[in-house]
């Protein structure tokens, strides 16, 4: 008998083999690309071209089968290349570097959504068209959403086993000397490339038996179904409490309300569809999960309600920021999913669930064409935030010492930074001051201390080289310079130990500790923040301690000092 649970789909004996060696080179390429120290910026390049990596590997093998195995290869690179073009235009948006923001997160959430869709239109469609997606059926659409799901959460548990199995192993040689696996794990390049392999055979393995897995998933949709009605009753009691006492002990409690809201909503949606199932014949029979079903899905709307009263007010109170935007958005999806559930309850009663079946296959199609859209840069969300906390400042609302200096420096991107080029020719010499000081920030914290941004002399000027007739590399001036005790101080002291070793001293204000570390050249050549150079504990010689021969050695060690006080450990 088949292990297989559409029998359109041919038994594939090769596909764990094949998806464990296609995720492994995946894994080597990522680790090629990410491959740099970890104090410079990813170039942007590398991080598009990580992420089409990834993107295009794992939805591939989630995602095909035999039957129309190109249109899974073709679904792959596409939305690889799209999270990629993503990943290149959010690691160039803002200063560091760093791709991982809101707008590739929408990215990756429109790719989730879309790959059960696919599938779905894989196995159905009579041809390559895809303009009618509303006309799938859903049993087996939920059905891969959550099969996808399982599978992918057993696969990267997989991993986890796979990794700690190796260790074990590795262990077990080193007893007997044997150190050639212990190697292997402490170098990056391997421990990504076994990742891919597990991760990837894993998937081959379930996906041959998604018959199995088809069990698996039902049975995680009874468990989780069995919370519904804790999380129904919570909530009626919930709101009825906020009915009685208002919402102002929700702004005074020092959380996120919206986001509790959401995280609340989003359970509510989880829970009613593991009780609503994939079909008719997959509902809870059980009169109390039936019941707790329409209450979640109606419950949705009340708080996505407060989640977006809650946006308004921050808005209001503090202005826009990118994250606001984004949460504005999200309290609007959580508005169209209240309302779905009020509809289909409403026009369905107890058989809402044939009403709000076809209702969240449209919603979830227009989630992934909305986070789609909103991914691509098309629309500025650091320039509309931009132009807002402008305004704000320059009406007076937002007073300069309480401006958000480092969000308009590394939140809003390049229109953040104009502004703040701007700001710097202010006749305000406060102001001024402060957006100086974002321009030359090496980094976000060093504009959010108490103090909040300190104009500061040029580096040049504020670093002191010891001897002063040695000056320091133009890289290893550039790697004390933003290190994390001179790039906000206001002296900075570097004090050559030998050829390849720096002592590094830096002060952010008279009176204040002093911070101190090295800056060594590794084996690459590279400057690098530590001390690269210490050597490490001779191996013991073989010999017999009762007989050992024991004395004392007075040895000559060096440390730093400032006006006499020791700054330093000892060294050498």
């Amino acid at each position: 008998m088949s292990a297989r649970l559409d029998d359109n789909d041919p038994p594939w004996p090769l596909r764990p083999w094949i998806m464990a060696a296609i995720c492994a080179a995946a894994g080597l390429a990522f680790h090629a690309l990410v491959d740099q120290d970890y104090g410079d910026a990813l170039a942007a390049w590398r991080s598009a071209l990580a992420t089409f990596v990834a993107v295009a590997a794992v939805v591939f093998v989630l995602g095909v089968e035999l039957r129309r195995w190109h249109w899974a290869l073709g679904f792959a690179l596409g939305w690889g290349t799209i999270l990629g073009l993503i990943a290149w235009q959010t690691a160039g948006y803002n200063l560091q570097g760093n791709p991982f923001q809101w707008p590739f997160w929408s990215g990756l959430l429109a790719v989730l959504v879309a790959t059960p869709l696919f599938q779905t239109r894989r196995d159905v469609a009579p041809d390559w068209r895809f303009w009618k997606l509303w006309q799938m059926p859903y049993a087996r659409l939920h059905s891969h959403a959550w099969t996808d799901a399982v599978i992918g959460a057993a696969s990267l548990a997989f991993v986890g086993v796979t990794f700690l199995l190796i260790v074990l192993i590795s262990e077990m040689f080193h007893l007997i000397g044997i150190d050639l696996i212990r190697d292997l794990l402490n170098d990056e390049w391997f421990g990504w490339m076994l990742a891919g392999a597990a991760f990837g055979g894993a998937v081959g393995l379930l996906r041959e038996r998604d018959r199995l897995v088809s069990t698996l998933q039902r049975l995680v949709m009874i468990v989780l179904a069995v919370l519904a009605p804790v999380l129904a009753a919570a909530l009626v009691i919930f709101l009825l409490s906020l009915a009685g006492a208002g919402l102002a002990k929700l702004w005074a409690s020092g959380f996120s309300t919206a986001a509790l809201m959401l995280a609340a909503a989003a359970f509510a949606v989880l829970l009613a569809n593991a009780v609503i199932g994939n079909g008719d014949d997959d509902r809870a029979g059980n009169p109390l999960l039936r019941w707790a079903a329409p209450v979640l899905a109606v419950a949705v709307l009340p708080l996505a309600g407060i989640a977006t009263y809650s946006m308004h007010l921050r808005v209001i109170q503090y202005g826009w920021t990118p994250e606001r935007i984004w949460g504005v958005i999200a309290a609007a999806i959580a508005l169209a999913y209240g309302l779905a559930g009020l509809w289909a309850v409403v026009k369905g009663r107890r058989d809402f669930d044939d009403v709000l079946r076809p209702l969240q296959q449209k919603l979830a199609i227009g989630v992934a064409l909305l986070a789609l859209l909103l991914a691509l840069p098309i629309v500025d969300f650091g320039a509309i935030s931009t132009r807002d906390q402008l305004a704000r400042l320059t009406s007076g609302t937002t007073p300069t010492e309480k401006f958000d200096w480092a969000a308009m420096a590394y939140d809003f991107g390049p229109e953040g930074r104009a502004a703040l080029a701007q700001l710097a020719r202010s006749p305000k010499k406060i102001r001024a001051d402060a957006a100086k000081a974002a321009l030359a920030a090496k980094n976000r914290w060093d504009l959010t201390g108490p103090q909040g941004p300190v104009l500061l002399k040029p580096f040049a000027q504020r670093l002191r080289v010891i001897p002063a007739d040695r000056p320091l590399p133009a890289e290893a001036r550039e790697r004390v310079a933003g290190t994390y005790m001179c790039s906000r101080a206001k002296a900075c002291v570097a004090v050559w130990l030998g050829a390849e070793r720096i002592g590094v001293l830096g002060q952010n204000g008279p009176g204040e500790a002093v911070n101190f570390d090295f800056v060594s050249r590794n084996k690459d050549g590279r400057w690098v923040q530590g001390d690269m150079g210490r050597e490490a504990r001779s191996a013991q010689p073989d010999g017999d301690l009762s007989t050992a021969t024991v004395t004392v050695e007075t040895v000559e060690q060096r440390r730093i000092l400032v006006n006499g006080v020791p700054e330093s450990g000892a060294f050498e």
